[in-house]
C-alpha cells in the first residue's frame, strides 16, 4: 500500500483492500480481471500467429485481412487448446 493509502487511496490500494478482505477469486469477479486477462491472451496470440501489425495499407484491405486472419487463428487455438474438467 502507499504511504499516505488512509488519507488518498489510490486505486491500486482499493484492490490491495478489496483482496485482503474479500479474496482474489471474489476481486477478480467483482473487477471483470478474467475477462481482461483473457482479452490480453487473445491479442497475444494474434501478434504470434498473424504478426504483429496490419500488412494492408488501406482500411477496406486491414478489414479484409482481419476477417482471413480470424478464421486461421480460431482454427489453430482449436487444434491445440487443451480442454480441462473439474476432478474434484
Amino acid at each position: 500500500m502507499s504511504p499516505n493509502a488512509a488519507q488518498d487511496p489510490t486505486a491500486r490500494d482499493g484492490h490491495i483492500t478489496e483482496i485482503a478482505a474479500r479474496g482474489r477469486m471474489a476481486w477478480q469477479k467483482a473487477t471483470g480481471y478474467n475477462q481482461r486477462s483473457r482479452g490480453e491472451t487473445l491479442v497475444g496470440s494474434w501478434k504470434v500467429v498473424i504478426g504483429s501489425k496490419l500488412k494492408a495499407r488501406t482500411f477496406e484491405n486491414q478489414k479484409a485481412e482481419v476477417r482471413i486472419g480470424v478464421p486461421v487463428l480460431n482454427r489453430m487455438t482449436g487444434l491445440g487448446c487443451p480442454s480441462f474438467e473439474r476432478t474434484a
